[in-house]
C-alpha cells in the first residue's frame, strides 16, 4: 500500500536554445532516471523542448517541426516506462501557435494543455509569438501522428490522484486556472514555468505558490527554466519547488549549472480529507460557474512499494527552530487571554490551582500569574494548593512550594492522607491494596479540596490537565478531569515542556527559573503510589501508557488528518526508526486507539478552555464522538500489521 502518497518530481534540465534534439535527449535521460526512482509524475519547464528564449525563432517552421520530432524521440524511448511526463513545447494549431504542456505516458500523448495568460509586459513578449488557450475552440489536435485532446480544462487521472496543469503566468493571475482545476477535483497542480530571476522575486514566487497550494488545499509542483537558456537580457535560476497545502516539501538549488531533479511524495489522501472537512472549499465550488472538466485516464500501473523520501516531524505539535519562541509566546498569550476573560466575566476574586510540582500544574500556575499581572491584580489572589498524598516525593513537594514562594502567590498546604484513610474506612477498602480505588480517591479528594477553597474565596478552580492526557483518558473522572476553566486542555504533553521552558527563559527571576528547570527534568508521574525505598518516584506515567512523543504523533495524524492506523504505523516506523522498533510502535499504537475510544466519555463533559492549536477534543469544538463508539475496525487493522 502507498497510503495515498504519490511520488512526484520537478526536473530542470540543461538546455541548448533551439537545439531540439539535444533537449529531447536530456529530457529523455531524466525521465528514465526518475522512473527508476519510482516517480509517478514528472514535470519539466515551460517550452523546454526548444528553450523558452527562442524569441522570433518561434516563427520558424524548422524549429516547430524540430520540437515535434524531439517529442517523437522521447515517446519512442520511454514507451516501456510507467511514468507520466509533462513536457513544455510550442504546438501549432491551425493558424496559431500555442505555448503548451504535453502529457505523455508509455508512448502515448494523453493530452495537451495550452497556456491561458500570456506574459506580455516588461521583458516578456509572448503575444508576439503565441495565442492564448482561451482563444481556441478546438478540443482535439493531431500531434506526432496521434489525435489527442486539448484544452485548459483537462484533468488527468493517475492511480490514487488527479492532477491539472497551468503554465507560468497563469499562477500570477488574480484567479489562476489552478483555482478552478482544484475545485473540479485536481489534487495536484503542475506548473511549467520560465520565471526569470530578479531581486526579491524568488521570495515573492515562493510566497505565491505557498498561498495557492494552501488556498486550493492541493499539492503544487513548480518547475522553471535553468542553465542553458539565453542570458541576453535575463537569467533563469532553475526553480524546482514542491508544496503541499502551504508546506514546502522539497526545493532545488538555484543557479545550478547542472540538470537537477527534486523529488517528494504528496499525500493525496490527506489533501482529500482536508477538503472534505473544509466546508468553505465545497461551498465555493458550488457557487462558482466552472467549465465542465474533461477527465483523461492514464494507464493504471500497479504501485511499487513506497519508499518515502519526505520528512515527518516526530513532534508535530512542536515547531522547530526560530518559530518555537514565537509559537510559545502566541500559545501562552491565548491561554492568558482566555483565562482573563473568564475571570472578569465571573467577577472571580481568586484563581485556585492545585500545585503538584509537575509540568501541567506548573504551566497552569504560570498562566494564572501572567493573567493576574496583565489584569493588574495582585498575585496574592492566586491560591496555590499543594496536597501531599501517599506518593508525593520530597522533590516535587519542595519544587511546588519553592515555585509558589518565588512567584509570590498565596500558598496553602493540605495533606490529604488522613482524609483518604478515613474514606477507605468508610467504603471498606484495604489501604494496602494499591488499585484504581486507592489512586482515584486521592485525585477526587484533591478536586474536592480545590472546589471548596474556590467557594470559600469566591474564585475559580483552574484545570491543569493537558490534551495528551485527555486523549488517553489519563485523568480521574470527576477528579483532576474536572475544573471550572481548563487552560491546558488543548496543549499536548510534548509542547507543555517547551512552554514551561520558554516562560523560564523570559521574564523570570533566578529562583523561579531554577525551580522551573528542575520541574522540567522531573519524570512525569501522578504520584499516587508510594515512592520507592529511596524516596524516588515509583509510578512513571510513560512506563504505564507509553511514550508521550509517540502518543502525540498518533493523536496528531489521527485527529488532524483522519489517518488510519496502518498509515500512522507506516510513517511512525520511518520517523522513529532510530528510537523505537516496529513492535514497540505497534504496541503503543494499539494502546492509543484502545484508550482513545474507551475514554471518550471523559471528553464528552470537559470544562471550558481555550483552543490554542489545530486540534481540540472539546465536545463543543473540533471533536464530537459517541462515547460508546466501537474501536473494532481500528484495533483489527492494528492486529493485521
Amino acid at each position: 500500500m502507498n497510503y495515498g502518497f504519490i511520488k512526484v518530481a520537478a526536473t530542470v534540465p540543461r538546455v541548448k536554445v533551439a537545439d531540439c534534439k539535444y533537449n529531447a535527449a536530456e529530457i529523455e535521460k531524466e525521465i528514465i532516471i526518475a522512473d527508476g526512482r519510482g516517480v509517478q509524475v514528472i514535470v519539466f519547464p515551460e517550452l523546454c523542448l526548444t528553450g523558452y528564449t527562442c524569441a522570433d525563432l518561434f516563427a520558424q517552421q524548422l524549429l516547430i517541426e524540430g520540437a515535434e520530432m524531439g517529442l517523437i524521440q522521447i515517446l519512442n524511448e520511454t514507451r516501456q516506462l510507467n511514468i507520466v511526463s509533462i513536457i513544455g513545447m510550442p504546438i501549432p494549431l491551425n493558424s496559431t501557435l500555442l505555448n503548451a504542456a504535453v502529457v505523455i505516458q508509455r508512448g502515448k500523448i494523453l493530452g495537451v494543455v495550452p497556456k491561458t495568460y500570456l506574459c506580455n509586459y516588461k521583458e516578456f513578449y509572448e503575444k508576439r509569438w503565441f495565442a492564448s488557450g482561451a482563444d481556441i475552440n478546438e478540443t482535439t489536435l493531431r500531434l506526432c501522428g496521434q489525435l489527442v485532446p486539448i484544452g485548459m480544462n483537462l484533468l488527468f487521472d493517475v492511480s490514487d490522484a488527479t492532477f491539472g496543469i497551468e503554465i507560468c503566468e497563469d499562477l500570477w493571475a488574480p484567479i489562476p486556472p489552478s483555482s478552478s482545476l482544484s475545485m473540479q477535483g485536481a489534487d495536484i497542480i503542475f506548473n511549467l514555468s520560465a520565471s526569470n530571476e530578479s531581486i526579491g522575486k524568488h521570495h515573492y514566487l515562493c510566497s505565491l505558490i505557498n498561498q495557492q497550494s494552501a488556498r486550493c488545499i492541493a499539492g503544487y509542483v513548480f518547475c522553471s527554466c535553468g542553465f542553458g537558456e539565453s542570458t541576453t537580457d535575463v537569467v533563469f535560476g532553475g526553480n524546482g519547488l514542491i508544496y503541499e497545502n502551504g508546506v514546502l516539501l522539497a526545493h532545488s538549488d538555484r543557479f545550478s549549472f547542472e540538470s537537477q531533479t527534486v523529488v517528494s511524495e504528496i499525500d493525496v489522501e490527506k489533501l482529500r480529507t482536508e477538503r472534505r472537512m473544509n466546508m468553505t472549499f465545497n461551498t465555493c465550488r458550488a457557487f462558482c460557474d466552472l467549465p465542465k472538466p474533461v477527465h483523461i485516464a492514464a494507464e493504471y500501473i500497479n504501485n511499487r512499494e513506497m519508499d518515502l523520501g519526505r520528512h515527518f516531524d516526530p513532534h508535530p505539535f512542536v515547531p522547530q527552530g526560530p518559530k518555537l519562541d514565537e509559537r510559545c509566546e502566541e500559545i501562552f498569550s491565548i491561554q492568558v487571554s482566555g483565562l482573563a476573560q473568564r475571570l472578569v466575566h465571573t467577577n472571580a476574586k481568586s484563581a485556585v490551582v492545585g500545585i503538584s510540582g509537575g509540568l501541567d500544574s506548573t504551566l497552569a500556575l504560570l498562566v494564572c500569574v501572567k493573567t493576574f499581572d496583565k489584569l493588574g491584580w495582585s498575585r496574592e489572589g492566586i491560591i496555590g494548593v499543594t496536597m501531599p498524598g501517599f506518593g508525593t516525593t520530597n522533590r516535587t513537594h519542595d519544587n511546588a512550594l519553592d515555585l509558589m514562594k518565588s512567584l509570590g502567590v498565596t500558598i496553602r498546604e493540605i495533606d490529604i492522607k488522613d482524609a483518604c484513610i478515613q474514606h477507605f474506612k468508610d467504603i471498606g477498602h484495604d489501604i494496602n491494596v494499591h488499585d484504581v480505588v486507592y489512586e482515584n480517591s486521592q485525585a477526587r479528594e484533591r478536586t474536592q479540596v480545590l472546589m471548596d477553597i474556590a467557594n470559600q474565596t469566591s474564585g475559580l478552580v483552574i484545570g491543569t490537565g493537558d490534551l495528551s492526557e485527555l486523549a488517553l483518558g489519563w485523568a480521574t473522572y470527576n477528579g483532576d478531569h474536572i475544573s471550572m476553566y481548563g487552560v491546558n486542555g488543548s496543549v499536548p504533553k510534548t509542547l507543555v515542556k517547551h512552554l514551561v521552558t520558554w516562560v523560564a527563559q523570559h521574564d523570570m527571576d533566578e529562583a523561579s527559573r531554577e525551580t522551573l528547570l528542575d520541574i522540567i527534568d522531573t519524570p512525569i508521574s501522578p504520584e499516587l503510589i508510594p515512592a520507592d525505598e529511596n524516596g524516588e518516584i515509583k509510578q512513571v506515567t510513560e512506563d504505564l501508557v507509553g511514550p508521550y512523543e509517540l502518543h502525540d504523533f498518533f493523536l496528531y495524524y489521527f485527529l488532524r488528518y483522519g489517518f488510519r492506523p496502518s498509515k500512522i504505523y507506516f510513517i511512525a516506523i520511518q520517523t522513529f526508526k532510530e528510537v523505537y522498533n516496529d513492535d514497540v510502535i505497534k504496541k503503543w499504537l494499539k494502546v492509543f486507539f484502545r484508550r482513545f475510544f474507551n475514554q471518550q466519555f471523559k471528553r464528552s463533559c470537559l470544562p471550558d478552555g481555550p483552543k490554542v492549536g489545530s486540534i481540540s477534543i472539546s465536545p463543543r469544538g473540533d471533536w464530537r464522538m459517541p462515547s460508546d463508539a466501537s474501536s473494532k475496525l481500528w484495533l483489527e487493522e492494528i492486529e493485521s500489521l
